[in-house]
């Protein structure tokens, strides 16, 4: 501890001498250089973790025009956020030895593009990172020394685009649950200003045609709870419909809510499913069944490619699907004798 009563910050030489290689050996791991054996990798990175080592940017930056900074740009926030993604970015970046500078700029993707513009030309940022469309004017943009990647999971109203609007699991919840053998099913959707909401309820709709199944309708609803709990509500008693495929859990919440004023049991009258693998979804009685969206993976690849083009190396991505399905407690067989 130093003479102020502030613990004194570990050293790059104390990493060394407790990992037995060399300063320079440590250098080249906290800028994750290749080359280097994967024993000396191990040590170098548990003396890192022993000491609770951290670089100090400030020097690093004097002597090498590096700040040890990255930014993630965001729209607007709303009531809508990508916090999951911000999660998975900035563990990553940190992981890599970065701090993060984390801003939101209203206005749209022609502001945003300005304060790209202006990040990359005030030196205080290694590298830019978008969660959002970014569209410029004009022939400039960042180049050289900043790399600015763009990873655009939401539009300007924070709804969800590109992978995040990708509903090709739909197809995979229906043709499990007719499996089991349900014939005739109901969708209630989110808002169709979504293309999230538009992409679930197109796939939906293909499905049961591709699978020779029946469809109740889809019920265009609003990503609200009182959209399924009236949309089981207003089903007649001989709908026929077994199987609820909701827009996501807080509409399945609403879903199992009708049926149960209804007197309809979930799983064992009326099968429920949602989307995006709420927390709570495992608590409620009967636990839902979901689509598990991984944000944290978006987020953290898009920081691997910045990280990547900062370094100059390969960024080391993810594999495997975005969207996994949870089969829980609300889904079951289909009722012997449907209602």
């Amino acid at each position: 501890m130093s003479t102020s009563g502030t613990p004194r910050r570990p050293t790059i030489m104390e990493v060394a001498r407790l990992a037995g290689v060399s300063h320079q050996t440590v250098s080249r791991y906290l800028r994750s250089e290749g080359g280097l054996k994967e024993s000396t990798r191990e040590r170098v990175g548990a003396a890192v973790r022993e000491l609770g080592y951290r670089p100090n940017l400030i020097a690093r930056s004097m002597r090498t025009r590096r700040t040890g900074r990255l930014a993630v740009l965001l729209p607007g926030l709303g009531s809508f956020s990508p916090d999951r993604m911000l999660v998975g970015a900035i563990a990553a970046a940190r992981a890599a030895g970065f701090a993060v500078e984390v801003q939101s700029v209203d206005g749209g993707s022609g502001a945003r593009a300005e304060r790209v513009l202006e990040l990359a030309d005030s030196g205080q940022v290694e590298g830019i990172l978008s969660l959002a469309p970014v569209v410029h004017e004009g022939d400039r943009m960042p180049a050289g020394e900043v790399p600015v990647v763009v990873c655009a999971g939401y539009d300007d109203q924070m709804r969800g685009i590109g992978e995040l609007a990708d509903g090709s699991v739909v197809a995979d919840l229906v043709a499990g649950l007719a499996a089991v053998g349900h014939r005739r099913f109901l969708h209630v959707s989110g808002s169709l200003r979504f293309a999230s909401a538009r992409g679930r309820k197109e796939t939906f709709l293909r499905t049961v045609e591709r699978l020779g199944l029946e469809s109740h309708g889809v019920v265009d609803g609003d990503w609200s709870a009182e959209s399924g709990r009236d949309a089981v509500r207003s089903l007649a008693e001989d709908s026929g419909v077994t199987a609820v495929i909701a827009a996501n859990d807080v509409v399945a919440a609403g879903v199992v809510r009708g049926a149960l004023e209804r007197g309809w049991g979930v799983p064992d009258d009326l099968s429920v499913t949602g989307w995006d693998n709420n927390p709570v979804g495992a608590y409620l009685s009967p636990a839902l069944t979901t689509v598990d969206v991984d944000r944290e993976r978006l987020g953290r690849d898009a920081m691997e490619r910045l990280v990547a083009s900062v370094r100059g190396t390969e960024p080391a991505l993810s594999d495997g699907p975005l969207n996994r399905i949870v089969w829980r407690e609300s889904t079951g067989p289909a009722p012997l004798r449907p209602r």
